[in-house]
């Protein structure tokens, strides 16, 4: 029954044999015109595939006739000649490369990371360096491999600025300096060689002793720089809140003391102009201003100071001390009575 399905399914196609079918009616031959025609629609569509090509937003093109190149920036569709033409793309968004570790696994690249600093003190530094095509015609063009010429140029700058450098700033204070310096050599040095790529940043990723002790020993010191750091903020504002009440008893100070300034020498004018008045008044009776003088300053010293001075005839008079008791005439008792 098998056998019987396979000769019916033989007999239902066509075979060829002698250009007849099995059921004996001759085959159609296709004619030559027929060929032509699919021949030409072959080479059409071979040469309109070829004679196009596109431009993506974040790409250039170079154009190459006959061995001359052309830089192509205009994104979208473009023509050119089919196999006389070439065209070649070239990505412009921004790209980078490590230098001192593997991006893929993040493994150390001793070779590249090992620097030694001005201080004769080695350390691992890790580079992320970014760049992007510039020129596509330079890129391909002006050497063999520009990447390797750029990364050759940073690893050459890097090593150059460490080698400057102590390594307490390599490892803390220093490195956006660092990273500055290390940027405007390598853009000096990629504008000598002219390679059609741009830099755009190198940033240090991570930098570290050599060793797990050596490690330690700086982990500490900038822990101990950090508490520097620490106490010193602590006592700027501890300094900035005492600041204002210092200045402000130190403002009261100073006029309570230009009060007193002012005050003392309103009282000496005073006085002077009162020593100047009794002067005017003494030269005119010198006797009796000095007696006056005088008594005015005993009340002063002895307010309560009295002398009773007793005549012979028996009248009793009261005064104030005299400059001298020999001038009274008479017989006389004295006697001191404090009220």
């Amino acid at each position: 029954m098998a056998g019987d399905s396979f000769r019916n399914m033989k007999n239902g196609f066509t075979t060829m044999n002698g250009g007849k079918t099995a059921s004996g009616t001759p085959r159609k031959k296709m004619g030559g015109k027929g060929i032509g025609i699919i021949a030409m629609i072959v080479i059409i569509l071979i040469l309109a595939l070829n004679a196009t090509y596109e431009i993506k937003e974040q790409e250039q093109a170079v154009l190459i006739t006959l061995g001359k190149a052309s830089a192509v920036t205009s994104p979208g569709l473009h023509f050119k000649i089919p196999f006389i033409q070439k065209v070649r793309k070239v990505n412009t968004t921004i790209q980078g490369f490590s230098i001192g570790y593997n991006t893929g696994d993040n493994s150390v690249n001793e070779d590249e990371s090992l620097m030694i600093t001005s201080d004769f003190n080695f350390i691992d530094v890790d580079f992320y360096v970014e760049y992007r095509y510039s020129d596509p015609v330079k890129a391909m063009y002006a050497s063999e491999n520009p990447l390797a010429i750029l990364k050759n140029i940073a690893q050459s700058c890097i090593r150059t600025v460490i080698g400057s450098y102590p390594v307490d700033d390599v490892l803390t204070t220093g490195k956006t300096e660092i990273q500055a310096k290390i940027k405007d050599m390598i853009l000096e040095r990629l504008s000598e060689h002219d390679i059609g790529i741009q830099l755009v940043n190198i940033t240090i990723q991570d930098s570290e002793p050599p060793t797990q002790e050596v490690m330690e020993a700086f982990k500490a010191v900038e822990t101990a720089k950090q508490g520097k750091e620490t106490a010193l903020n602590n006592a700027n504002k501890y300094r900035n809140e005492q600041l204002p009440s210092a200045q402000a008893k130190a403002d009261g100070i100073s006029k309570d003391a230009e009060a007193k300034k002012t005050e003392r020498i309103n009282e000496a004018t005073a006085q002077v102009a009162r020593f100047n008045a009794m002067y005017e008044e003494y030269i005119k009776n010198p006797e009796i201003t000095r007696q006056r003088m005088f008594y005015e300053a005993m009340e002063d010293v002895l307010p309560g100071l009295k002398v009773i001075i007793e005549s012979p005839n028996g009248d009793i008079q009261t005064f104030y001390p005299l400059e001298s008791f020999s001038n009274i005439t008479g017989s006389a008792t004295s006697v001191g009575d404090a009220e």
